[in-house]
């Protein structure tokens, strides 16, 4: 079996951890791996633990662990689902991947600035996964002023683009052509 690592990329609301989710129910054998999940648990559990400032070394530690253990321990595909928005994580990331044999697919999510705002002042998610935010609209707002979010060709076997949410059916349907073809 091609084992593949699929990567959502995109900013707050854009559909990534709901693509997941969808990819996963569709897809056989294959996994979610959310650092969402990861800093809920820890804001729960250990906040005492967390970082107050810098990278969230805590957050990685604990998503780096999974990802070993389901690369290592099991035959799943592998569904990253977080932002993803750094350019060189994700290089290094995809690499860590590729030297294991995986396929790399990036889904990235290329939503309308306006309606990833109306999203985000309609939300109710939890901001339990916060450590320095306060909410998620400033969140978007920091998002906003990056310039490494869109992946280039290079960065994956497949890139796939969503610029409008009703395409997300179709792009699942691909993923599951090409984890079929040996």
């Amino acid at each position: 079996m091609n084992r593949l690592v699929v990567m959502t990329v995109g900013k707050t609301h854009s559909g990534k951890t709901t693509f997941a989710k969808q990819l996963e129910a569709a897809l056989q054998q294959a996994i979610v791996i959310d650092q969402d999940n990861h800093a809920e648990f820890i804001n729960k559990h250990y906040k005492k633990l967390r970082p107050i400032e810098g990278p969230n070394t805590l957050k990685f530690s604990v998503t780096e662990a999974i990802v070993n253990y389901a690369t290592e321990q099991s035959d799943f595909h592998i569904i990253l689902s977080n932002s993803n928005l750094n350019k060189s994580g994700r290089a290094n990331l995809l690499r860590y991947f590729h030297n294991k044999g995986f396929k790399s697919i990036i889904v990235y999510f290329d939503l309308p600035t306006d309606l990833l705002k109306e999203r985000v002042i309609r939300t109710h998610r939890s901001k339990v996964i916060f450590r320095s935010a306060s909410s998620f609209l400033e969140v978007l707002e920091k998002q906003e002023k990056s310039s490494e979010i869109q992946p280039s060709k290079d960065e994956a076997n497949y890139i796939f683009v969503i610029k409008d949410p009703s395409n997300t059916a179709g792009i699942i349907q691909q993923i599951i052509a090409i984890s079929d073809f040996r």
